[in-house]
């Protein structure tokens, strides 16, 4: 696409993403399912863009966009909230990951020649949920503020696993063994030290914050100082994501979390943004998830039907295992429409995309078929929740999933 007609497309979607979320507002039509189309019509069915014309800036966009979500998201959640959503994340990544794994895995063998461990790459490729979409959707439905951090939580931990156990299985593919205890250190490797690289990242800005003050009403510092952080915890093999989101929630509580001992460096005061600062990240955010969705569905592949119908049955059924999962998981005070919502949320982001690509790119047999159903997977399981958050929100289907979580004794607490 020449420069002079791509500059003319940026602005006309900057346009359709303020329409399409005034659209929202107005009739709960989600302004994300409509970008996503916007990159389908671009990208598989119209052919005018590809992910080839992208290069090595598609990754690093991704990456930044996902970094702002987290922080912009992490440093709004308060620590009571936050403590309280600890019990049901943990339940609900874990039973999630290992529940969607094992029923696409299922599926996958079921249907294809890719045989258990190739089946089970796959299922554990697509085990986790989208951070990006994820918290970008939380935040537009009516939910307590428990059961919204309980998944944004859910998106960012699931990373733990969807990185750790799909390159554990692929290198035990090419040696012919399983290491479970190597999976198993690996995955509370990534997560504790990632964590705490974040929450110490945390505490040396504040001091830097309080020590110098100019610079905390200077816009781009610290947002430059988490994506240093980031950096450093990816170099380090850890999980970047996680420690984004413990950078946000840390700074955002620092006034309690802050020890004695440093009391003289840090300030006491919640460490906060300005009108102006949030003014302008909140249209950075807004500006980079427009086009996040846009690029997710330019990423996506339409070229074989029938792994495209594959990845089609493969969403179905874990939309109708998620319901099952959030009945175990969440606490049983939770309000049955905070569940139907929950049931709904299980997008797959453009991380799924990248492992997708791995093994075809190590040469192990069936990669192209791993690549393209999940492709399918994360384009059928975008529609699928926005248009079941949509319906949950605005129709019956809300009082269908409220009557199948109601009878198996959840909600307690009458739902607002």
């Amino acid at each position: 696409m020449p420069t002079a007609y791509t500059i003319v497309f940026v602005g006309i979607t900057i346009f359709l993403s303020h329409y399409f979320a005034s659209l929202f507002a107005r009739t709960k039509v989600p302004d994300v399912l409509w970008l996503f189309i916007i990159g389908l019509l671009l990208g598989p069915i119209g052919g005018i863009v590809s992910l080839s014309n992208f290069g090595a800036v598609g990754p690093v966009f991704t990456t930044i966009t996902l970094v702002f979500i987290l922080f912009e998201s992490g440093i709004d959640q308060r620590l009571e909230p936050l403590i309280n959503s600890l019990g049901g994340t943990a339940r609900i990544t874990t039973y999630n990951f290992f529940g969607s794994c094992l029923v696409a895995a299922g599926i996958t063998y079921f249907y294809t020649d890719l045989g258990v461990l190739r089946s089970l790459i796959l299922g554990s490729i697509v085990g986790g949920t989208s951070s990006a979409v994820v918290t970008t959707l939380a935040k537009q439905y009516p939910m307590t503020e428990r059961s919204s951090t309980i998944l944004v939580l859910e998106s960012a931990f699931s990373d733990v696993y969807t990185l750790a156990i799909p390159l554990t299985l692929l290198s035990a593919y090419k040696i012919g063994r399983v290491d479970v205890a190597f999976v198993t250190g690996q995955m509370i490797a990534a997560f504790l030290l990632a964590a705490m690289l974040g929450i110490a990242g945390a505490f040396l800005w504040s001091v830097l914050l309080n020590r110098m003050r100019t610079l905390q009403n200077t816009v781009f510092t610290t947002p430059a100082f988490v994506f240093i952080i980031y950096g450093i915890v990816e170099i380090l093999n850890y999980s970047g994501p996680i420690a984004a989101l413990a950078f946000g929630i840390t700074l955002g509580n620092i006034d309690v979390l802050g020890p004695p001992i440093m009391k003289n460096v840090i300030s006491r005061k919640p460490i906060s943004l300005t009108d102006h600062e949030r003014a302008f990240f909140s249209e950075a955010v807004f500006l980079l998830r427009t086009f996040f969705f846009v690029y997710i569905g330019i990423s996506v592949r339409l070229q074989d039907w029938w792994m495209l119908m594959l990845g089609a049955i493969i969403t179905g059924a874990l939309f109708l295992i998620r319901i099952p999962i959030v009945r175990l998981a969440v606490p049983r005070d939770t309000p049955t429409k905070d569940a139907a919502f929950m049931a709904t949320m299980i997008p797959k982001g453009l991380g799924a995309a990248v492992l997708a690509s791995l093994p075809a790119q190590q040469g192990i047999p069936g990669g192209e078929i791993i690549q393209s159903v999940v492709f399918s997977v994360i384009l059928c399981s975008t529609l699928f929740t926005t248009i079941l958050t949509f319906l949950v929100d605005k129709t019956w289907v809300s009082n269908v999933y409220e009557w199948i979580f109601r009878i198996s004794g959840l909600g307690k607490v009458k739902s607002n």
